[in-house]
């Protein structure tokens, strides 16, 4: 393989920002799904917290309108009062989450410390990430492919999962917000390299994690409309719902009569954008419930005082429950690339196609990547002569299963919640990761040799054919020698999004999603997985919510 050109002097960083990163029941549900608008009912019931009361109380309190607060909040409202509290705004304040098209400005604008729905961090491996603020949580800024676990998640995840009952959360969830999207023609072509290269079987279109090659779901309708867990939201029962915008929790609050070897969640403290102090309490046999994410959830377990007793010690917060494994085990899988410019304009396209063997997943996207001026490296090419131009930037990125590797979570501060924590994820610590990535970019490689790539390529003036690519090559003997490909992997490594961990299933929560020394309590988000479910996450994170609600309703009805 041959590369024609390789630009180098372009931040491969700006460049990420794209990238967000049974058979007929799934046909007939995606075919009702297609065809759906985007329902906004779920705004008769949302309030900016400045207009809610000082003092309320609730059967459920949903800590984080996200990707799994949504579906959990709209499940217990079947039955019960819920008050959902979301530190950022509703969609429609941020009118970019509600297309294809605008993914890439919400990553691209500047984070207010606020209310821009994408807040960015970056973690101490020097990676930069981001973190759903917004009404729908993560799911409202990300790619939108929908697929769902693999059966490794469950059997590892120390949940015993009533499988039929997984199966309903999946469709409870799909048949509102799924769509079978048309295939771009990057997306096309995609599809044929990983075939070409032997990742097969086809497997056609399925919402299920098979291995081979296949298309799946999209929360992107045909006319790139986002239809995000936001919208699960509308299969509640408004009467019993609440949901509050701008709503900073602060802490957990603990009744003082329990004794400190069993002590209950009674309610939360959290704040407006104005900086008012609300109290929201849960009446008997009602729950607390964080749903606050990857970062959210373990960060205000800390602030509440249930963690490490030593390390809350050290930062004179009050302990409520020793729990040393509150912040531990934090993961991100790994992202590795390949960015092509295209030599001709494409349209748009997210993720809609994967390819899935046992030690990686291999995604693309596309889409144009605008210049006010043209860069030096362009100058040996007649077609970029312009001093204004747009490139269509194709990428094909590697995600590493798992992983393995993982780190930990710190508070940066012992009292402000939107001081975002101190993250590290260790990124291929572990050998198997490093050894996984070294044989999904060969693969990459190999799809780079197939003919359906063979349209992507460049003529330059002696004739020659290649690919003209932004950020790093494969390095030229990659085929051969494995220390030349983990460096490239080690060098060039970023973030696919789904990172996981912090309060582990059988280390902070038991099986129920309890957390563990703590009557009302639980955690009901990615937090808990041990690993990464799928090629992408929110499928099963958003049935989590689903299915963790079922069963606390049971709890309630057997309870009686």
């Amino acid at each position: 393989m041959r590369y024609s050109k390789v630009i180098s002097t372009m931040a491969v960083l700006q460049v990420l920002l794209l990238l967000l990163l049974s058979f007929h029941h799934q046909l007939q549900v995606l075919a009702q799904a297609t065809q759906s608008y985007q329902d906004f009912s779920y705004m008769k019931f949302v309030y900016n917290a400045t207009n809610l009361p000082q003092e309320e109380e609730y059967d459920y309190i949903v800590i984080g309108g996200g990707t799994a607060g949504c579906p959990l909040a709209a499940t217990l409202s079947e039955k019960y009062s819920v008050l959902v509290l979301e530190r950022g705004g509703a969609p429609i304040s941020t009118p970019n989450v509600l297309s294809s098209s605008g993914t890439f400005a919400n990553l691209m604008e500047a984070d207010d410390g606020k209310t821009t729905p994408a807040q960015r961090f970056t973690s101490e491996d020097g990676v930069k990430n981001v973190r759903g603020r917004v009404l729908g949580g993560t799911s409202m800024i990300n790619g939108g492919f929908f697929s769902r676990a693999q059966e490794e998640f469950f059997s590892k995840s120390g949940v015993e999962w009533e499988r039929e009952e997984v199966e309903k959360a999946y469709e409870w969830v799909e048949e509102s917000i799924v769509s079978r999207s048309n295939l771009t023609l990057w997306s096309s072509a995609f599809k044929e390299a990983l075939l070409e290269a032997g990742v097969g079987p086809d497997n056609g279109f399925s919402l299920d994690h098979v291995l081979g090659t296949k298309q799946s779901g999209s929360t992107f309708d045909n006319l790139g409309r986002r239809h995000g867990a936001v919208e699960l939201l509308n299969k509640g029962e408004a009467k019993n719902l609440k949901v509050a915008v701008y709503a900073t929790v602060e802490r957990i609050l603990f009744s003082s009569k329990a004794s400190i070897s069993n002590p209950s969640a009674i309610g939360v403290i959290y704040t407006d954008s104005k900086g008012k102090s609300h109290r929201a309490l849960v009446r008997n046999k009602g729950e607390v419930i964080l749903s606050a994410g990857a970062l959210g959830s373990p960060q205000l377990l800390l602030l509440s005082g249930i963690g490490p007793s030593s390390y809350l010690s050290s930062l004179k917060i009050p302990l409520i429950q020793h729990q040393k494994n509150v912040g531990q085990f934090m993961a991100d899988n790994p992202r590795n690339n390949i960015f092509l410019i295209t030599p001709f304009p494409l349209d748009s396209s997210y993720v809609q196609v994967v390819g899935i063997t046992t030690d990686y997943f291999i995604e693309n996207t596309l889409g144009d990547l605008p210049f006010s001026s043209t860069p030096e490296p362009f100058s040996e090419f007649p077609s970029f002569s312009s001093s204004s131009i747009n490139l269509t930037l194709a990428n094909i990125n590697m995600k590493t299963p798992g992983p393995l590797s993982h780190g930990d979570l710190r508070l940066a501060s012992s009292s402000n919640v939107k001081t975002s924590p101190r993250v590290r994820f260790n990124y291929f610590q572990d050998p198997v990761d490093l050894a996984r990535c070294v044989r999904g970019m060969r693969k990459i490689g190999e799809m780079l040799e197939t003919k359906s790539m063979d349209r992507f390529k460049y003529t330059d003036l002696q004739g020659q054919k290649g690919f003209l690519l932004l950020g790093s090559s494969l390095p030229s003997n990659y085929k051969t020698d494995d220390s030349s490909v983990e460096e490239f992997c080690r060098s060039t490594v970023t973030t696919i999004w789904h990172y996981h961990g912090g309060c582990l299933v059988g280390k902070v929560v038991d099986g129920d999603f309890r957390v563990m020394g703590i009557n009302k309590l639980r955690v009901v988000d990615g937090s808990t997985f041990t690993v990464s479910p799928g090629t992408n996450p929110q499928a099963t994170v958003m049935m989590l919510g689903r299915y963790v609600g079922l069963k606390m309703l049971q709890e309630r009805k057997e309870s009686k």
